[in-house]
């Protein structure tokens, strides 16, 4: 239990104490005009802040910018500010509007070069599918004076690792999800694991039924306040008077898995309490490793 006088708002990460020592931050830019103008949605961001999360990570801001350089360089000095890791998603191609290593170049004032092992990376990918060297598919290995080229196993444009710092690191990732995710297991997964101190998670929930969310949100605040190192977070699936069902979360991360699960069994121990003794009825309980 964290003391009762710090500050954890709704118990949201993003809220955290201000003087609770957390895990590093995150953050994480997802670029293009298609996720502004909602042609596609974005899956990738959504699946970085749970791997970020599981390996020790606080997420601090997901934020999606056009395809314009001012936008994300302004963006990218935000994140370079605050977090330890930045990863970009989006804008790594051959077309004009792919300009995700330009604005890194430009935030971190860098020039982008021609990197001879990115250009061994493109040169293999098309020259299996018996397709010339073009000045296009050339600008893909244009990078970030000392960044270092990650091998894309699925796709032509390699991943970009740029540390700036012991402690500091720019990631930028292709946006097609398959591409992402590969780069990211195989080649950045390992290196952030060197930033991030080891952290275990464990979840618990609540299935709440005949208790308004208005209700219990008092009781939310006060358990979060005191448990700063959690995320309590409630979801309203019914009718928050004829028929209010919560969902309610305890995501608890710590040194060990053991300190994990007594900190999220505890909580949720506190919760199943309260219920019951407002007349509420708890038809769902659940706790385990979060997959």
């Amino acid at each position: 239990m964290g003391p009762s006088g710090m500050r954890a708002g709704t118990g949201d990460p993003a809220v955290p104490p201000s003087n609770y020592q957390g895990p590093p931050e995150a953050w994480i830019i997802a670029i293009g005009n298609e996720l502004l103008i909602g042609r596609i949605v974005d899956t990738n961001s959504a699946w970085l802040a749970r791997r970020l999360t599981f390996l020790g990570f606080r997420v601090r801001r997901i934020v999606k910018v056009p395809d314009e350089i001012s936008d994300i360089v302004e963006e990218l000095r935000r994140a370079i500010e605050r977090a330890s890791v930045v990863i970009t998603t989006g804008g790594l191609g051959p077309t004009y509007d792919d300009k995700t290593l330009e604005a890194v170049a430009k935030a971190t004032g860098r020039e982008l070069e021609l990197n001879d092992e990115a250009l061994r990376m493109v040169a293999e990918f098309y020259s299996k599918k018996n397709l010339p060297l073009t000045p296009e598919r050339e600008k893909m290995a244009k990078l970030p004076r000392g960044s270092k080229p990650l091998p894309n196993p699925v796709g032509a444009a390699p991943g970009v690792l740029l540390e700036l710092g012991k402690d500091k690191i720019i990631v930028s990732l292709p946006g097609v999800p398959s591409e992402m995710k590969a780069i990211f297991d195989s080649h950045v997964a390992p290196r952030l694991e060197a930033l991030a101190p080891p952290r275990a998670l464990w979840e618990c929930s609540l299935i709440i039924e005949g208790i308004p969310e208005s209700t219990l949100a008092p009781i939310i605040e006060e358990i979060a306040r005191r448990n700063p190192t959690a995320y309590i977070k409630s979801h309203p699936k019914g009718h928050e008077v004829m028929g209010p069902v919560i969902d309610l979360r305890v995501l608890a991360s710590a040194p060990d898995e053991s300190e994990a699960k007594i900190i999220a069994e505890s909580i949720i121990e506190r919760f199943y309490n309260e219920v019951i003794k407002l007349g509420g009825k708890i038809s769902q309980r659940t706790c385990g490793k979060p997959s």
